[in-house]
């Protein structure tokens, strides 16, 4: 028997907090990987590391955000936790060797296409691993040949994003990057959907283990959000993250010294990954040249 599913159980909603989630986890991610190729001063791992597993996370949370509004009406779905869980691993895992392919080596054709087939084919990794995280009173099914879109989807996006991170510079220009990786990202998982069919075991009911998707998914999905939110201080605290504009070479111009005798600011604030060095004037400092003495 032919379960009857539906993938929209909550109209709008899912679809676009789960497009949101994406593009969020994407600008955070762009922007971190795109700092630690453009500051020489900046503690690249760091950076890499934060914007893969911000990447990560909201492709992750975006994913389970649509299966919310996923359901087959003849039957209940619950989630093995530890698949759930796995699958997040996965999917952080996977951009991380991704951003850190083109974060070392650059934009090259062979990186680029290495780290994009490599972070793409995670993702579609993350998602089936996701999809066999659910239990029911049936058999998932797919459609081969949808299923190998979804792929190439996953693939191209994946390169398309890591590109964007290693050569958009500009604020908006990285957030018009993020906003298209977010529709990449989610028009994969929906085709992907599109490929799943339920065939019903005869007068099998629901399986009594595991929960139910809310009860399982919101706890975990709390854990990634946090995170987003963090990382997203994290970014709006650094000045050259959120204008993507300035002295991104790590030097500072000199400035003359002010006339007052208020000590000298540095030009520029530091941030969670780059250490800055004292560059006050003490306030015991001569404040004329001893050359005008000589006279004396």
């Amino acid at each position: 028997m032919q379960g009857t599913v539906d993938g929209f159980s909550y109209g709008a909603v899912t679809p676009v907090a789960a497009y949101l989630m994406a593009s969020l986890g994407g600008a955070l991610g762009l922007r971190c990987v795109t700092r630690s190729l453009r500051n020489e001063r900046s503690w690249k791992p760091g950076w890499l590391a934060l914007g893969a597993a911000s990447i990560g996370c909201g492709i992750w949370t975006m994913h389970f955000i649509a299966m919310i509004g996923f359901q087959v009406e003849e039957t209940r779905i619950r989630y093995d936790p530890y698949l759930t869980f796995a699958s997040l691993v996965v999917a952080v895992l996977v951009v991380g060797i991704g951003v850190f392919i083109v974060g070392f080596r650059g934009a090259g054709r062979a990186a680029l296409l290495t780290a994009g087939v490599i972070t793409g084919l995670g993702v579609a990794a993350m998602h089936y691993m996701g999809m066999a995280a659910m239990r029911m009173g049936g058999d998932v099914r797919y459609d081969s040949t949808v299923v190998a879109i979804s792929v190439v989807i996953a693939v191209v996006a994946a390169t398309a994003a890591l590109w964007a991170a290693v050569s958009i510079r500009g604020f908006l220009a990285s957030l018009g990057a993020s906003l298209v990786m977010g529709v990449a990202v989610s028009g994969m998982h929906y085709t992907a959907m599109a490929a799943v069919k339920v065939h019903l075991h005869g007068g099998a009911t629901a399986p009594s283990t595991g929960g139910a998707p809310t009860s399982i998914m919101l706890p975990m999905l709390f854990g990634p959000v946090i995170f987003l939110i963090l990382a997203g201080v994290v970014v709006m605290f650094d000045p050259l993250l959120v204008l993507g504009e300035g002295d991104w070479s790590g030097t500072k111009t000199p400035q003359p010294r002010p006339a007052s005798n208020s000590p000298q600011q540095p030009t520029s604030p530091g941030s969670l990954f780059e250490p800055q060095a004292d560059t006050t004037v003490p306030a015991w400092a001569p404040r004329e040249s001893p050359s005008q003495y000589r006279g004396w």
